[in-house]
């Protein structure tokens, strides 16, 4: 068999590089994520609205960030923007250490958002540079695989340091974290110094990249995901205080195990058989987990949920980047991304004020079924968008 052309390979260096340090980023944000609200409530005695403003305050400054490293990123070299906000990033984390103060903590999630925000714009947009467009959804999945391997061990490895050696100790694994990703990029040069050929012949010719309407569906679609993921984040551990549930932490176990399983299939069979038959499945699951969620009191319910949300959540996320993507043209991959991430934080943020105020008012187990409940809106006006579309497409060429 020849070797596969340079224009169609996806495991390039660059490709792996931009992966693993995708995965380092993310890892270093959920190992701290999940334990931030026991550590604010136990030893800095926050209560239930200063919890979610740990989780907003950053949202909001990653999202603001994000917007200000799409214009620098029209001016600076990227590698540059990327290495800053790393180094930002890692400071913050390790400050994370010395915050004794509820006011302290909350300015250092600021600064940590613009940080995360600048390098978490500019790693996906590289990577969508350095991916054939025909195997985009591919591509993707497996690039996506690291950020939700991120996000189920993540929680789950936080959880567990916190509780055997502190919140310091947790700060400073995570800056720790963040420095391996220095030499994957720097030693194998993975992060190009231009963001191409075509690209720049677009900037060159086009001083403002157009806005793409067709982002606007799937993104909207994203953070309704997202703020369920918001809910299982950041309240999962209180939750299971509240049903007695001593090992909560595996959810995040089983919910990887399916993940990685499902992420390669979900991005191939999306490029043989389009968004629709990755979503409608997948949105399913995530409505069941969520669900079954709410009424666990047993690990067993508790290691089901985990499987489902698992296999929804890593097929939902990969396919809409990949959807934004397909729908971009090469100028517009750094707006596509931009949003893409903008709209996860959002959904995050989102998710931790509005569920936040709904287990004050009520508990948990309700909170999680008001989850299930959006992620049933989000199948429900998938189909009916999706059925119009198609009528549309069917009118026109009839």
């Amino acid at each position: 068999m020849s070797q596969q052309e340079p224009s169609t390979r996806l495991w390039t260096r660059s490709f792996i590089a931009l992966t693993v340090s995708s995965l380092l980023l993310f890892l270093n944000l959920q190992m701290l994520f999940s334990s931030f609200p026991s550590y604010a409530k136990n030893e800095l005695h926050a209560g239930d609205f200063q919890l979610s403003l740990v989780t907003s305050v950053f949202a909001f400054t990653a999202i603001a960030s994000r917007f200000m490293t799409a214009a620098l990123m029209k001016k600076t070299k990227r590698s540059t923007l990327l290495y800053i906000g790393l180094v930002i990033a890692g400071i913050m984390t390790f400050l994370y250490m010395l915050a004794d103060t509820f006011g302290f903590l909350l300015l250092l999630r600021v600064g940590y958002g613009i940080g995360f925000g600048m390098a978490s714009t500019i790693v996906p947009t590289l990577v969508s540079q350095v991916i054939p467009k025909s195997r985009m959804g591919e591509g993707i999945g497996y690039f996506g695989l690291s950020t939700s391997l991120a996000m189920s061990i993540g929680p789950m490895i936080g959880l567990n340091v916190m509780k055997h050696s502190g919140f310091g100790t947790l700060a400073l694994i995570g800056a720790i974290t963040l420095v391996f990703a220095f030499p994957i990029l720097g030693f194998t040069k993975a992060v190009p110094m231009d963001p191409g050929v075509q690209v720049k012949k677009a900037s060159a010719s086009n001083a403002k990249v157009p806005f793409n309407s067709k982002l606007l569906f799937p993104a909207a679609l994203n953070a309704m995901l997202a703020i369920t993921y918001g809910g299982v984040l950041s309240f999962l551990a209180l939750f299971g205080d509240e049903v007695h549930l001593g090992q909560v932490g595996l959810f995040f176990l089983f919910n990887a195990i399916t993940i990685i399983i499902v992420r390669p299939i979900s991005g191939k069979l999306f490029d043989r058989k389009g968004y629709a038959a990755v979503l409608v499945p997948a949105s399913l699951c995530v409505t069941v987990s969520l669900a079954l969620l709410s009424y666990a009191t047993t690990m067993p319910m508790l290691i089901v949920s985990a499987l489902l949300y698992g296999l929804g959540f890593g097929a939902i996320q990969p396919s809409l980047q990949a959807w934004m993507l397909r729908t971009s043209t090469p100028a517009q991959y750094g707006m596509a991304n931009s949003m893409f991430y903008n709209t996860t934080d959002l959904g995050v943020a989102v998710g931790a004020l509005v569920l936040g105020a709904i287990s004050a008012a009520s508990d948990y187990a309700s909170m999680y079924r008001f989850s299930a409940g959006i992620m049933a809106l989000f199948l429900v006006v998938f189909i009916i968008v999706h059925m119009r579309v198609r009528s549309s497409k069917a009118n026109a060429t009839a």
